[in-house]
């Protein structure tokens, strides 16, 4: 159950998921509840910690205005998972690694892109006349940022950070894909052209923020109308650039193990993202800044880290989480505080058991820089019901 406070300078109470909250977010938190266009409420889940002008884990509804470092510069990022018919008797660590190996061809990770030649061309085609449209309303994009010639080539691609790709077994030994992913580099260009607009926004117009990151558009202009136009193709965008990917992972499984077939029903979903949503009687503008639905009878997936315990979930439909649920462990340490902390044998022992990387390369996303999983679930019992529990056994990094 959330603990409802009333932060100093606020204007609407904020509602958390959790007592594990540093005084930085907290702030943040009231920092959100101060613009004069928040509706009802700020709900922060169990996950939530610092972020960029708002809070990680923090779920914004808003009456006509948007707060674009609100949904962040990744727009669209979340998850992708799917159940095999295969299960853990038909694996083995050579084949394993196999796997390892062929996704890690198969998938650019960090920066790296398809080359022309395997560019899903046929996959972006239905993306070009809408990112066409936004750059003959905005020049300046194309001046800026150049002809984003790259975009087709890394749909279908990880990128880096916190994103990865598993193989998992459930509860039953069943075997699990699992991957996270977001809009790559064109979702983080027209995400920051957007921020840097709404700042200047605010100085044309002498209003002044508590951050300037919160800065936003009213509905009704020019730019609020971009801007959402430009959400809704990067979170499309990052909603297919997760099923080219999903696809590429599992061509390459069926090259190492026994054959298979996905069974069930495969669960996307968004945890940065905005959304037209009814809350407490209105039709108010949704932000979820690393949180996910959890309508009633919604399925959605909230990962832990790289060494733990991963969720497929339920919605409750709680209506004062805005329907909403956490969307993973949530950071407790800074990628520098984890990688002045850890050495290789600390990542080596926590991902006992679990095929990755474990140079110093990927410390900062060492399992021990994460919030406890099971804690976030357990505080998250209102917002939803346990599906299925997976443990990786294969992780790819970015």
């Amino acid at each position: 159950m959330p603990i409802h406070q009333t932060l100093k300078g606020a204007q609407v109470p904020v509602h958390i998921w959790t007592d594990d909250i540093d005084d930085a977010s907290r702030q943040q938190l009231a920092n959100i509840a101060a613009l004069p266009f928040i509706h009802h409420h700020v709900a922060a889940m169990p996950d939530v910690h610092l972020g960029i002008g708002a809070t990680i884990g923090s779920v914004i509804a808003t009456h006509q205005a948007i707060v674009p470092a609100a949904a962040g510069v990744d727009l669209g990022c979340g998850m992708v998972a799917c159940r095999l018919s295969l299960n853990a008797r038909q694996l083995d660590e050579k084949s394993l690694r196999r796997v390892f190996d062929q996704i890690s061809r198969d998938v650019p990770v960090g920066k790296a892109q398809h080359e022309d030649a395997r560019a899903l061309q046929h996959q972006a085609q239905p993306f070009e006349t809408g990112l066409n449209a936004l750059m003959a309303r905005h020049p300046q994009l194309l001046k800026r940022f150049g002809r984003y010639s790259k975009w087709v080539n890394q749909l279908g691609t990880l990128g880096g950070g916190n994103h990865f790709i598993e193989v998992c077994l459930d509860e039953a030994d069943q075997v699990w894909v699992m991957l996270h992913s977001g809009s790559r580099g064109i979702g983080n260009a027209l995400a920051s052209y957007f921020i840097e607009l709404a700042r200047e926004d605010m100085l044309r117009q002498e209003i002044h923020l508590p951050d300037r990151d919160l800065a936003y558009f009213k509905e009704g202009s020019a730019r609020f109308d971009d801007y959402v136009e430009a959400v809704l193709w990067a979170q499309t965008y990052a909603f297919a650039n997760r099923e080219c990917m999903l696809d590429l992972v599992l061509r390459g499984m069926e090259r190492h193990l026994p054959a298979f077939t996905v069974t069930g029903e495969v669960v996307n979903c968004h945890h940065n993202y905005v959304a037209r949503e009814r809350h407490y009687g209105k039709h108010v503008w949704v932000t979820r800044k690393g949180a996910i639905l959890a309508g009633q009878g919604e399925l959605g997936i909230v990962p832990g880290s790289m060494g733990a315990r991963s969720y497929i979930v339920r919605g409750k439909g709680n209506a004062e989480s805005f329907c909403s649920s956490a969307h993973g462990a949530g950071r407790r340490m800074s990628r520098n505080a984890a990688a002045r902390s850890f050495v290789e044998a600390d990542l080596r022992r926590q991902t006992e058991g679990v095929i990755c990387r474990k140079d110093k390369g990927v410390i900062d996303e060492i399992p021990a820089a994460y919030k406890d999983i099971d804690a976030v679930m357990a505080n998250q019992r209102d917002l939803t019901e346990i599906v299925h529990t997976l443990k990786q056994v294969v992780c790819v990094k970015g």
